[in-house]
């Protein structure tokens, strides 16, 4: 889940016959600019829009958990913020047939308890990621890299000890492809790939994110868990770059109304808002312009049908709804906070490419409608026979706004019944899962900047695949794509998705927060990432 490292350069880090570096700097640090003047007190409150499904990191998805396993772990290498790949846990790696890597970890780098981090600790944590007992979202993600054996072993056709990572000793790892995979390097920079502690998830099980076992390898270490209420992290004395970390204290709050955030923020008791609400961001960027920022994202807000279920299984009704939707309106309009109307699943630029518009793109709403009408009728819809179903969203002020303005247009373009509905963001999760909805809103924030990092997640044997999407043609483009990094490939793949419309594309976000003035540091790299670690607070 990380920023944009050109193709050209990553082809040259990762296909270089011998590839070291332990010189580089680290990825991240609280640089305080000379003369600053700090508070006495480093502690920052941050909303995070929800409260997290899990802190186990083999077990989450979405930026809501992301944000904080962010904070709380480390992965082997990183994105800087000009796009380089630069060590973390891992201090040098190098490769010689562009197969075969080996990771050389931190000397004397420790979890949270003061207990050594081990090869063998990355050696757990992917197997049991890959392991189908896991049940993780991500499962299929060392599928995506290529791992020797992740796939069979996700099918349950292999142990999750026969997955192609091993420990040399305590800190020399190997990781064995099937193939070269360019972006290889950006996939192990996603905090989905964070180590776990082996000891510590063998002694406690379940138990193991309770703040009395929890153990972390990040900045900050699981200090307080008050369901619905706050998560806290304490500074971890033993991280390994704890030196170039100043605050001492980030508590996450979980408030999903927009208006709740922002009245806490104005009365002093947030520093960073999950979001701007939409009727208040004009005059807050008027008044306040200092404290919005505003950063374009490689990331997606869709609608999600469910494609095994009717009507839904019917490609007409799926692009008739997409049609009908006026994305402009929604985009600049509806939020209006710098979004850009989205017609494909890819962002704009992502992976240095620039893809082919879709036709309907250049059409005019009216002529889109027309098409929708036609195609609805097509597939036996019509006034007397309206299309009626289910629209479901998270608990979001904004979330709620868009889906009564989606639903009115279809209403009035098409004649369609859509009722919404909204859950709690963990019961929308599990119920995507299940396949127990009809549409839901959904949104996809890319895993590493390459197109990839979104096409995979409509492919058949996906973990991520919640929409039940299944293209034969798809798949065997994906998975060429992915072995080419080829434009024409992704194209291709891109154009299925476009007929098929297993989602709406509405639009490609950006991250628009308030953010105090006295905290300095700041930085939302293009996957809307904010290291607490990078942060600290200037006297006020």
């Amino acid at each position: 889940m990380f920023n944009n490292i050109g193709i050209n350069t990553l082809k040259t880090l990762t296909y270089s016959i011998s590839i070291m570096l332990g010189c580089v700097t680290a990825s991240y640090a609280a640089v305080v600019p000379p003369g600053t003047q700090l508070a006495e007190k480093q502690e920052i409150v941050r909303n995070n829009g929800a409260e997290p499904a899990s802190l186990d990191v083999d077990k989450v998805e979405g930026n809501v958990a992301l944000n904080i396993i962010y904070d709380f772990f480390d992965t082997l290498v990183s994105i800087d913020n000009k796009g380089n790949v630069v060590p973390r846990l891992a201090e040098s790696w190098e490769t010689k047939d562009k197969k075969t890597w080996i990771f050389h970890l931190r000397k004397g780098i420790k979890w949270s308890d003061g207990t050594p981090i081990t090869a063998h600790d990355v050696v757990f944590s992917w197997r049991r990621l890959t392991d189908p007992k896991t049940l993780s979202p991500y499962g299929s993600y060392f599928v995506n890299a290529s791992v020797v054996n992740a796939k069979e072993i996700l099918a349950g056709k292999k142990k999750a000890e026969e997955l192609g990572v091993k420990a040399l000793d305590n800190s020399t790892l190997e990781v064995t492809l099937e193939k070269p995979v360019g972006y290889f390097l950006q996939m192990l920079a996603f905090a989905i790939t964070s180590p776990i502690s082996e000891k510590v998830v063998e002694k406690y099980g379940v138990k193991w994110t309770q703040p009395e076992f929890f153990v972390s390898s990040g900045a900050f270490k699981l200090s307080q868990w008050q369901v619905n209420e706050k998560i806290v992290g304490i500074r971890n004395p033993d991280y390994w770059d704890n030196k170039n970390t100043v605050i001492n204290k980030v508590t996450y709050l979980p408030l999903s109304s927009d208006i709740s955030d922002l009245n806490r923020y104005l009365a002093g008791e947030i520093d960073m808002t999950f979001t701007i609400p939409l009727e208040s961001f004009a005059s807050l960027k008027k008044q306040m312009s200092s404290q919005v920022h505003i950063t374009p994202i490689l990331s997606t807000y869709y609608y999600e049908f469910n494609n095994k279920k009717p009507p839904f299984n019917d490609a007409r009704v799926r692009q008739a709804l997409s049609l009908a939707l006026n994305r402009d309106i929604i985009a600049n309009r509806v939020v209006a906070q710098g979004e850009i109307p989205a017609y494909t699943i890819l962002p704009p630029r992502i992976g240095g490419f620039k893809f082919k518009k879709p036709d309907y793109e250049s059409w005019t709403q009216a002529q889109r409608n027309e098409k929708a009408k036609q195609l609805l009728n097509e597939a036996g819809f019509n006034k007397t026979h309206p299309l009626t179903f289910n629209l479901v969203y998270n608990s979001s002020d904004l979330h709620k706004k868009i889906a009564i303005a989606a639903t009115s247009m279809w209403k009035k373009n098409l004649g369609v019944i859509a009722k919404i509905q909204t859950e709690e963001w963990k019961v929308m999760l599990d119920n995507e899962h299940q396949g127990k909805f009809d549409v839901v809103r959904g949104g996809w924030i890319a895993d590493y900047d390459n197109p990839m990092a979104f096409l995979v997640i409509f492919a058949t044997d996906q973990t991520n695949n919640t929409s039940s999407y299944s293209n034969k043609d798809f798949d065997n483009l994906v998975r060429k794509a992915g072995e080419t990094n080829n434009q024409g490939d992704f194209q291709q793949a891109v154009d299925i998705l476009t007929k098929d419309m297993p989602i709406i594309p509405v639009y490609y976000y950006v991250n628009a927060i308030l953010v105090k003035p006295y905290i300095g540091g700041y930085y939302s790299n293009s996957l809307g990432q904010v290291a607490t670690k990078d942060l600290y607070v200037i006297k006020h």
